[in-house]
């Protein structure tokens, strides 16, 4: 079975009766046969087995024979401005690529990503580009693109002279773009937050450590008290913080200043964890940019090579993480690599560890509890928004069939859709 991607949404009818073979609810963690859901002006109203729905004269019927039927899916860390290293390097990106035809390319991503049935993400940086998230979002929030619900961090915090482009490796008399907003001290960082925060943002996300060693390696950045004083600053107005943390030391810092969410984690011990597990601090992995990253540069060919050590550390991490019942997200880093293959990631979690159910959880009501939109998307159940995908197969069962989106519905409106019968 083929859906048809569309590129503009099919005009809602005010009552939609969608009849997959399966469907899973997450609300546990097995998909339901001969079960349907019933969406009235973009919530949905029932679900439950098709024969106990009563649906209005006039229902659109939507039938999804062979499919399961699931919330949309939610990828926690995603930079749309982005495209994989092995077409342009990261500094060629930033560096050569005009902001006006990275914006364009982001609606291109973000086009792909919803039809791929991810229906939400949060944007972790626009990695050079400003605050042009902010005017993505609004395009999709008014029906301009097509693309899914975005929580943006617009231009990120780092520290001075730590990230790229450069200035290590360039002229010490040129002035270089920056991939994000560089601060020195309390003041600084405070100043920072405010005016990401006066832009647009949905989160602040700062940068604990990065590769400023001497010798190349991943070492904290930010001082205690400036992260401390960005969260304090951020949540202050409401607003969650996600941290960029690679190293142990990066990752604890990060976690004693009260950040609400751990990127990449890779180096992080068993200790460490222990503490996110304690502060309820979420963690998003990030397996698929490592594996990325070693397909680019280190010749890993999946299926074929031995995982690199890198790939070896993620999964210790991810495994430990999973161990100690870390809140574990659904988070790709994807614009490291394709846009719309966002399900390599839950994938990979489940190569790493996780079963199917909990890698699907990962990427729906666990991933909007961590966006604190739980009451809103994230579940199969009525009064929530319709943010609704069907997949051939079953991937509560086989996760593997997260590839094969054949419906894709969000707020209501479809999007993806086999041949509809009225």
């Amino acid at each position: 079975m083929a859906g048809t991607p569309a590129s503009r949404a099919a005009p809602a009818s005010s009552d939609i009766l969608l009849l997959p073979s399966r469907v899973w609810t997450a609300e546990g963690d097995t998909s339901h046969t001969g079960w349907a859901v019933l969406v009235h002006n973009g919530a949905i109203t029932a679900v439950g087995p098709e024969t106990s729905i009563q649906a209005p004269a006039g229902t659109q019927r939507v039938a999804l024979p062979g499919a399961t039927l699931t919330p949309g899916l939610i990828d926690l860390h995603s930079h749309v401005f982005l495209h994989p290293y092995n077409e342009t390097l990261w500094n060629d990106q930033v560096l050569k690529e005009p902001q006006d035809y990275r914006t364009l390319e982001a609606a291109a991503h973000a086009r792909a990503t919803l039809m791929a049935g991810f229906t939400t993400l949060r944007d972790l940086g626009t990695e050079g580009a400003g605050y042009a998230d902010v005017s993505v979002k609004r395009a999709i929030d008014e029906g301009m693109i097509p693309g899914p619900r975005l929580f943006i961090a617009t231009r990120a915090i780092v520290a001075t002279a730590s990230y790229g482009p450069g200035p290590r490796g360039f002229r010490p008399d040129m002035e270089l773009p920056g991939g994000a907003q560089e601060v020195s001290g309390v003041d600084e960082a405070i100043r920072a937050t405010r005016e990401q925060a006066g832009h647009g943002a949905d989160w602040i996300k700062l940068y604990a450590d990065y590769r400023v060693g001497a010798d190349g390696s991943t070492q904290p950045t930010l001082s205690l008290a400036e992260m401390k004083a960005i969260v304090d600053t951020a949540h202050l107005s409401g607003r969650p913080v996600a941290a960029h943390a690679a190293s142990d030391e990066g990752v604890r810092l990060a976690v004693e200043a009260g950040v609400d969410s751990i990127e990449h984690g890779y180096g992080a011990s068993e200790a460490t964890f222990r503490l996110l597990k304690q502060h309820g601090v979420a963690y998003e992995p990030t397996l698929t940019a490592v594996e990325s990253t070693a397909q680019y540069f280190e010749h890993y060919v999946p299926g074929q090579s031995e995982p690199t050590a890198r790939m070896k550390e993620a999964e210790r991490a991810f495994r430990t993480a999973l161990k100690l019942g870390v809140t574990i997200g659904n988070g790709s880093d994807v614009g490291v690599f394709t846009h719309g293959d966002n399900w390599r990631e839950p994938v990979n979690m489940v190569r790493d560890g996780m079963t199917p159910p909990q890698a699907l959880h990962a990427a729906t009501d666990v991933a909007a509890r961590i966006l604190r939109q739980q009451d809103k998307f994230g579940r199969i159940a009525p009064g929530l928004r319709a943010d609704l995908v069907a997949f051939e197969g079953d991937p509560a069962a086989h996760i593997e069939d997260l590839k094969h989106p054949v419906f894709v519905m969000k707020d209501g409106a479809i999007y993806r859709s086999p041949q509809a019968t009225p």
